[in-house]
């Protein structure tokens, strides 16, 4: 097979996510290239939860609604997915719990509550039951199965393996998996991408309060932490994570945070100072659906002019976007860099789409990205923290440097730090500020801050920002489309963007939104949309329902 998907389901609390990164894994071994995603309810135990996994000849980062095996850990997942099976496919249940159509033929039971009363094992190993008993349909053999489990299975894993095996042995061989031939590729999450992005960019301390989607980034980075001498620190608050962030920032110390956005409405009064105080900081903002709460363990792409906007005052931002794992790694350190280059807050908007995705991660494909040291103070003068110079960026000392006084000042203040309410120093002061952002934009020129893919002559182009990225791209290709996808979005690209969309007639933009907020900010800068795709029920496009829903708008 060269393109399958597989979706196993149950309770939450039933280790569905550790199952699908068992068959991810499994399959990743045999060549394939995977995409996974994950669903799940906000509720610890109890629930529907359940994975997709998708895997391919070819590089992919979106799944499908059909799928062509379903594995069950209860009625529910059979009740609610059945209708998603392919005709050529199987799927297995746990006979036990499942009824199912005395009719069908493509369905395998297999009785897991004896298995595991027979080793005296608990209720959570019914997965590996189940994941051997699939090894074994597809004709993976033992031996790999036994290789993964050893690598992601940490507790009881001889007891693991013993109900793993009498799942593969209780099942037939009912199609079998080819071994391809090609090397396989680490699998990755977009947290641990942008996570690992940070570290190249010089990443010294990350402050968080956990927050889905962004808190596996605090895991990932707390179990890292010791080996890149990182300080990973949970405050007691999103106020507590943003201040001692800029404690960081000021001592000298490459920081970052990470938060959700009711997170984030707490951080913006922290943020504008930043702002003022010009102490460079990056902050990851995994959009959720809301308004407030909203769907917390769910996916949204709302937050764009929140996060363009937030903060009283003006000043200068970059914020960047990314698509997949090796879009996360490169612009996060990108980010870092930038922040620390022109003292301004940087911002990696992701979402649970990216963050909570496996792909496969192909480091060999990404352009390298060293860490950029800071403007030093020249020791020869004064210091001065605020001094003027041409592109706004005053040198950086630390403390305790020694015959510097380092102030900063959320209030307006002279090249020194000290407070002024001079109305010709506050207008100088102001456009030093925003100087910042000419030539960042400058800078930027010099990135591919905009790509293109599909069909780049076809005069008509899909648009998309962020985690839409991989769907949006498969769907252009098998419609002879072009697809564009910008990257940066503050400051925002605009003559890249103009040699983008030359020669397209109709321009579609895709968004996990309500009102096309991509196509809002395009609106400010004289880019018209012509029309949109949206979807806001907090799931991301699968490629088959986005193929269906272009079709629709171009027939």
């Amino acid at each position: 097979m060269d393109d399958f998907s597989l979706l196993i389901g149950g309770k939450a609390g039933f280790g569905i996510d550790k199952s699908g990164a068992i068959i991810s894994r499994l399959l990743n071994q045999l060549g394939y290239r995977i995409y996974a995603y994950r669903d799940y309810p906000s509720l610890i135990r109890g629930g529907h939860t359940f994975s997709i996994i998708r895997a391919s000849k070819i590089r992919i980062a979106s799944h499908l609604n059909k799928i062509d095996f379903l594995l069950a850990l209860n009625q529910e997942t059979l009740d609610l997915h059945k209708s998603k099976l392919n005709k050529d496919c199987f799927f297995i249940y746990d006979s036990e719990q499942v009824k199912v159509n005395p009719a069908a033929t493509c369905g395998t039971g297999i009785a897991l509550g004896k298995i595991l009363k027979e080793e005296n094992a608990p209720e959570v190993m019914r997965n590996s039951c189940i994941i051997g008993a699939f090894a074994k349909g597809v004709g993976i053999r033992w031996e790999a199965l036994d290789v993964v489990l050893k690598k992601e299975i940490s507790k009881e894993l001889d007891l693991n393996l013993k109900v793993a095996r009498r799942g593969f042995d209780a099942a037939g061989e009912l199609t079998r998996l080819s071994q391809l031939e090609q090397k396989s590729l680490p699998l990755v999450s977009g947290n641990q991408a942008i996570g690992l992005g940070l570290i190249k960019g010089g990443l010294k301390a990350y402050i968080a309060y956990p927050m889905t989607p962004t808190s596996p980034l605090l895991h990932f980075l707390a179990e890292a932490a010791p080996d890149f001498g990182l300080k990973v620190i949970h405050p007691e608050s999103e106020i507590g994570v943003i201040l001692m962030a800029l404690g960081f920032s000021y001592m000298g110390e490459k920081v970052a945070v990470g938060t959700s956005g009711g997170g984030f409405c707490l951080m913006t009064e922290g943020l504008s100072f930043a702002g003022m105080a010009e102490l460079p900081i990056v902050i990851i903002m995994g959009q959720r659906p809301g308004p407030s709460t909203g769907l917390p363990t769910y996916s949204s792409q709302t937050d764009l002019h929140f996060v363009l906007n937030a903060g009283q005052g003006e000043f200068v931002r970059f914020m960047v976007a990314p698509g997949d794992p090796e879009e996360a790694y490169y612009w996060s350190a990108v980010a870092m860099n930038m922040a620390w280059k022109y003292q301004i807050p940087s911002f990696i908007l992701s979402d649970k789409n990216l963050g909570e995705g496996v792909f496969n991660f192909d480091s060999g494909s990404i352009k390298e990205i060293k860490e950029e040291a800071p403007l030093p103070w020249d020791r020869k003068s004064g210091y001065k923290r605020y001094q003027f110079t041409d592109n706004g960026v005053s040198p950086l000392a630390f403390v305790p440097e020694k015959g510097a006084i380092i102030k900063v000042n959320s209030y307006e203040h002279d090249e020194s730090g000290i407070t002024t309410e001079d109305p010709n120093l506050a207008t100088m002061m102001q456009d030093k500020r925003l100087a910042k952002g000419k030539y960042l934009a400058q800078e930027l020129e010099g990135f591919e801050t905009v790509k293109v893919y599909g069909n780049k002559g076809s005069p008509t182009a899909l648009l998309c920002w962020g985690s839409n990225k991989g769907t949006c791209i498969e769907a252009a290709q098998n419609l002879g489309l072009k697809a564009v996808h910008p990257l940066v979005l503050s400051p925002f690209p605009v003559k890249q963007f103009q040699d983008a969309i030359k020669g397209v007639k109709r321009l579609i933009c895709i968004e996990n939104n309500a009102s096309g907020q991509l196509a809002g900010l395009l609106k400010a800068y004289d880019f018209k949309v012509d029309d949109k795709i949206l979807k806001y029920d907090g799931r991301p496009f699968s490629l088959d329902e986005l193929e269906e829903k272009v079709k629709e708008k171009i027939k």
